[in-house]
């Protein structure tokens, strides 16, 4: 029977007490021992070099936006490929690295339990000793054979002696695990590690590639599908090929500015790339430093093995061991940052061989726009320079002011118009497109303006052969004015007075130039150069012996009365035959007359005036043929 007393059960719980105290950050250290420093990297350098690999890898983003010719498509492949690989190495140092901070945990851990009588671990070997003994006791005796029922009564006692020592081992294994695990929870440098490592996993899973996570996932052979589905170049489908060619300014323009960009951006990654290669640089040193240490502390340990005996020969067996797990560890860190180092050359190789593509692009482009607006430059030259041959042609052979005004007008329409013509297809790309678009502007625009292109299509049969200019007096329905003003969409007239002194009102009538495509409103001028006109009135007579001599009498007194302006009268006249070239032009001579209205004799006075003496003229042919009727009575 083994004795089993209560004290080793409260001695193995106040040393894990002491256990959790030596741990504190501020609390005693076990013994004065501190471990040495195995890890290359800290905590949080790890997980910002992690950040800024992540940060760079997330450019493949952006180069994808700007990979738009098959070309880009193949070197964004290769990138990808290679981006793949740098990530995958990063983490696989930063594992590395936890794998050393974790050790480093560990070394510190033993050396707080060097002190102690006995290590958690060495309890717990002990306990499970022990369990093992029990168990093969309980078995043991189980099986023994029972001759007589005193033997059997021994044996059940036994076997409940057992059962219980049993239970309290367990006890005891259990409160020994439950006090490890606490102790390990609150020790900082492994909770550091730990935590480490979960922060590692975490950042491996934002990013969408299955080489981040070498120890989740088998590593894939060439016969895999997954190799042969991320290693096959990208398919150039029709939405990936070049676009046809385009001539369109904006669209050179565009795509001068857009080539612009992709080189400004390829310049960005790169600079980000050589960033972290430089990282990647700076921390090769620490893992290379520490492998020299690891050689020579082997070489030191193999020299002092030559001459050791066969007790010390153990403990350096053990610090052998040691010595090679870390010089494998620190490997797994500085065998990545060399390939880093070279994987990351040949993606600076390939930005490179991409931004060469990009700048002869781009000298192309800028040449295809130089040279479209060189034509486009040429073209209007040579349109303003006939234009200015048109305006001279114009003033030397044109001597009428009112013809050379109207083919004036028509070169200024008809150069500003070519000039808008060439400037937007310049501009366009496609023809049909342009014609298209501008069929659709101009149905619009004859809807929503048909008032004012109808104004401005009058104005044109307005300066016509017969048409009015500035000065005429003309007549519009029931309203007479001179014209002061003449635009594309309308005109100004001065009203004048029609009843009295012909002269202004101070009224401005203006009318739309549509007035010639209405049959309601007519629209009298004077033909130029005349300024003759027709005025009638009708008066009674009285009751006469000889009304053909009374007639007599009156053609007499009016023409009296015009004598002093036949002269201005006759050339008018002629005036008005020789531009209309009719024949039914009579001669400018007052007319009477006579016809019976009611049983009365009337007489119709028909005489020219001149329009500026009209209402001169007017009154005294009144005063003329009144004294003439009054004398006859």
């Amino acid at each position: 029977m083994r004795p089993r007393s209560l004290f080793v059960l409260l001695a193995v719980a106040g040393f894990c007490i002491g256990r959790v105290e030596a741990a504190e950050p501020n609390g005693p250290s076990a013994g004065g021992a501190s471990s040495a420093r195995v890890s290359v990297l800290t905590g949080e350098q790890v997980v910002q070099i992690l950040d800024e690999t992540v940060d760079w890898y997330r450019t493949l983003g952006t180069q994808q936006q700007n990979a738009t010719q098959p070309s880009d498509l193949l070197i964004l492949f290769a990138n990808r490929q290679t981006a793949d690989k740098v990530v995958g190495l990063a983490f696989e140092i930063a594992r590395a690295n936890a794998e050393l901070l974790s050790s480093e945990a560990s070394a510190g851990q033993s050396g707080a339990d060097a002190s102690s009588s006995q290590s958690l671990t060495q309890q717990q070997n002990q306990l499970d000793a022990q369990r093992q003994s029990i168990q093969q006791e309980i078995d043991a005796t189980r099986h023994k054979p029972a001759a007589s029922g005193k033997d059997r009564q021994n044996i059940e006692a036994t076997l409940a002696e057992l059962q219980g020592e049993l239970a309290m081992v367990n006890a005891r294994k259990n409160l020994l695990d439950t006090m490890t695990e606490f102790v390990d929870t609150n020790d900082p440098k492994a909770a550091g590690a730990n935590a480490l490592k979960a922060q590692i996993d975490a950042i491996a899973a934002t990013i969408p590639s299955s080489s981040v996570n070498a120890t989740a996932a088998p590593p894939v052979t060439a016969s895999s599908p997954t190799t042969s589905s991320t290693s096959a170049p990208p398919v150039v489908n029709g939405s990936d090929r070049a676009a046809p060619a385009r001539y369109g300014i904006w669209d050179l323009g565009t795509e001068v500015l857009r080539q612009r960009k992709k080189i400004d951006t390829i310049d960005l990654i790169s600079r980000h790339t050589a960033a972290l290669a430089e990282t990647f640089e700076t921390i090769s040193a620490p893992p290379l430093k520490q492998l020299k240490t690891y050689a020579a502390k082997g070489d030191a340990l193999a020299a002092q093995a030559d001459n050791a005996g066969s007790g010390t020969l153990k403990d350096l067996r053990n610090e052998f061991d040691r010595l090679a797990w870390l010089f494998k560890q620190t490997s797994e860190i500085l065998i990545p940052l060399t390939k880093e180092r070279v994987l990351l050359q040949q993606y600076q190789h390939n930005l490179g061989n991409w931004r060469d593509s990009a700048e002869r692009q781009y000298r192309d482009a800028l040449t295809a726009l130089a040279v479209r607006l060189g034509i486009v430059a040429g073209i209007l030259a040579a349109v303003f320079v006939l234009a200015e041959v048109w305006k001279r042609a114009v003033l030397r052979y044109a001597r009428e002011p009112r013809r050379r005004y109207q083919l004036l007008l028509v070169r200024t329409i008809v150069l500003w118009t070519v000039v808008i013509g060439v400037v937007g297809l310049s501009f366009v790309s496609e023809i049909s497109s342009f014609a298209t678009f501008a069929g659709l502007i101009t149905a619009g625009l004859a809807v929503a303006m048909q008032s004012v292109l109808v104004s401005v299509v009058g104005y044109f049969f307005l300066i016509g052969k017969y048409g009015i200019r500035v000065g005429d007096r003309i007549q519009i329905g029931t309203v007479v004015g001179e014209v002061i003003d003449l635009g594309l969409v309308r005109m100004h007239l001065m009203e004048l007075n029609q009843q009295g002194p012909l002269g202004p009102t101070g009224r401005v009538v203006a009318f739309a130039n549509l007035i010639v495509f209405q049959a309601s409103s007519g629209l009298f001028k004077q033909i130029p150069g005349v300024n003759l006109s027709w005025h009638e009135t009708t008066l009674t007579l009285p009751t006469v012996k000889d009304y053909a001599a009374l007639k007599d009498k009156l053609l007499a007194a009016i023409g009296a009365v015009l004598s002093n302006y036949t002269e201005e009268i006759v050339r008018q006249t002629k005036e008005i035959e020789r531009t209309t070239a009719s024949s039914c032009v009579s001669d400018a001579t007052p007319q009477v007359q006579m016809h019976l209205a009611d049983g009365k004799m009337q007489a119709l006075i028909r005489y020219p005036v001149h329009l500026q003496h009209a209402a001169e003229i007017d009154e005294r042919v009144a005063q003329a043929v009144l004294k003439v009727i009054a004398e006859s009575a």
